[in-house]
């Protein structure tokens, strides 16, 4: 029993060294993720400073030319400013996710294996299949760990009961029965040595027995840890699931509200140009412009994320390690 308990536990270490492994590999996708998203979300700013500054010389030139405020000309400044600025923090964000990177992966590495935007990173990360049942949640480490616990706890308990038993020999030389097991029967027995021949006490203020109750109280608690880590998974399960079942809509929202901002901006830019609009409405263009091409990044960061999380969830790579058999 000893022995068994002993195997259960290295066999809930191994897991739980399964489970660092498995929350390293999605530590690292969504890290990769965010590097396509950054690279992205760079790209959409240096297009935007660059409109900017051809606006800002647009709006010099119609300045000098008597057409335009002084107004339009600062503000145009002020947009090609927060567009540089925009610039700046998305190449410190670059950085920071490369750093990120080269800590989880333990070393340096090819910058070519980076994605170049989130267009790379999307088809890469597989959809859920249709109909996975629940049974691939007995593959999750954690419930792997808890399940071996649950094993090693009860073969605590069988190393418990053999403590309680005496270590006697229970026939004499010539195969009668030994003068210690005869003791056993004896009224003092349970306060005194069981003879010459035993190597256990009957009676030890009750320790023995209880470390049968702690070893049983052990058990319990690690069958309640079981049930929880079982709950725990399906309802990280359930709720990626329900973030999967509503991600598509927001995709399709997300680049129907760009394409949208994106005529809006290029109507606006023309009329304000032709000096039907003022520079204010086609400014206001703009900005929602560069706010629905960040927000439909964002949601395909999210998608992505949501099959990363379930990916660690489900228990990653089915085919690494064993499960308990029943």
């Amino acid at each position: 029993n000893a022995s068994e308990a002993e195997r259960n536990r290295a066999l809930a270490t191994e897991a739980a060294a399964r489970t660092v492994r498995l929350g390293l590999v999605a530590d690292l996708v969504d890290a990769w993720a965010s590097y396509a998203a950054d690279r992205d979300l760079l790209a959409i700013a240096t297009e935007t400073a660059e409109n900017a500054r051809k606006s800002v010389r647009l709006t010099r030139a119609r300045l000098e030319g008597g057409v335009a405020p002084r107004t339009d000309l600062r503000q145009a400044e002020q947009v090609l400013a927060t567009a540089e600025g925009n610039v700046a923090r998305q190449k410190t964000a670059l950085a920071q996710d490369e750093n990120l990177i080269r800590l989880l992966a333990g070393a340096d590495f090819d910058k070519a294996l980076l994605p170049g935007g989130m267009a790379e990173v999307v088809g890469t990360v597989a959809v859920l299949p249709a109909g996975t049942r629940s049974e691939v949640l007995l593959h999750r480490p954690d419930i792997v760990q808890a399940e071996y616990l649950l094993r090693a706890a009860n073969a605590d308990i069988g190393v418990a009961r053999a403590a309680l038993f005496p270590s006697i020999s229970l026939t004499g030389l010539l195969g009668f029965a030994s003068t210690a097991l005869g003791n056993l029967f004896d009224s003092a027995a349970f306060s005194k040595s069981a003879g010459a021949d035993a190597a256990l006490t009957i009676f030890d203020a009750g320790k023995r027995g209880a470390n049968v109750a702690v070893a049983k109280a052990d058990r319990d608690a690690a069958l309640a840890s079981y049930e929880g880590v079982i709950q725990g998974a399906f309802r990280e399960v359930a709720d990626a699931l329900a973030d999967q079942g509503t991600i598509d809509d927001r995709l399709k929202a997300a680049a129907a509200y760009r394409a949208a901002a994106a005529d809006t901006a290029m109507l606006a830019d023309a009329r304000y140009r032709g000096g039907v609009d003022s520079f204010l409405a086609n400014l206001d263009a703009q900005r929602s412009l560069f706010a629905a091409r960040q927000a439909e990044v964002g949601t395909q960061l999210e998608m992505v994320r949501n099959r990363i999380t379930l990916y660690r969830v489900l228990g990653g790579d089915q085919a690494s390690g064993e499960s308990p058999s029943p």
